[in-house]
């Protein structure tokens, strides 16, 4: 446990603090959230590494210090309602739920939201609503709209799918682009038919997956 304690020590100090994630809320999150209470045995000396750790299905995680830069940038309220796009582990959907009102996550992998439902369980979070679905090109798009969107995989290019689905004032944080240089990006909504994009900082994270590939001209 001692060890564990110093990794996460380590991983916000020499990580996370030095990626320019100073919200002090995001730091104490860090601090207080075990994230090695999130991934597999085999993988929990990994747990604070700056590494994407593998999933089942092909999936990863996302590396801490993107998690944290991700949920610095959503500026989640306790009053707001937050979707998440890919469940993965459970580790960003219960940050999300320690800031905001209520989350609701969806993934494509139904062991990943069983996972989810007993990590999450067993930490004392019950506002959270996992759904399972294929949300790689929105999410039901007629229904209801949140005040923060968090996607957790990348979009090989941007679709307005999502944007569509924020409350007047909301946030929207998703990766965009083809490896090797992606870029993240916060899209706020502004008025009803306005959104402001912003190019947070340049990354590489998978793609979600059955996201939408742009067809490359062959000559």
């Amino acid at each position: 446990m001692m060890e564990l304690a110093q990794a996460r020590f380590n991983m916000i100090e020499l990580q996370i603090r030095p990626w320019d994630v100073l919200d002090q809320r995001v730091l104490d999150l860090l601090e207080s959230l075990p994230r090695d209470a999130f991934v597999s045995d085999a993988n929990k000396s990994l747990a604070y590494a700056d590494v994407s750790i593998g999933l089942d299905h092909g999936e990863l995680m996302m590396p801490p210090k993107l998690e944290a830069r991700m949920v610095q940038a959503l500026n989640i309220h306790d009053s707001e309602s937050t979707l998440e796009i890919g469940t993965g582990s459970g580790y960003v959907t219960a940050m999300l739920a320690k800031l905001a009102a209520h989350v609701t996550s969806v993934d494509i992998h139904e062991d990943f939201l069983a996972q989810t439902k007993s990590r999450l369980e067993a930490h004392g979070i019950n506002n959270v609503t996992l759904e399972h679905g294929d949300a790689s090109h929105g999410w039901k798009t007629d229904e209801e709209t949140y005040d923060v969107i968090a996607v957790t995989g990348s979009l090989p290019h941007y679709i307005d799918a999502f944007q569509k689905r924020l409350n007047v004032g909301g946030r929207l944080f998703v990766i965009a682009g083809q490896a090797p240089i992606m870029e993240a990006l916060l899209v706020t909504r502004v008025t009803m038919g306005e959104w402001v994009k912003q190019s947070l900082f340049e990354t590489d994270l998978a793609p979600l997956q059955n996201a939408s590939t742009p067809s490359r001209f062959v000559f």
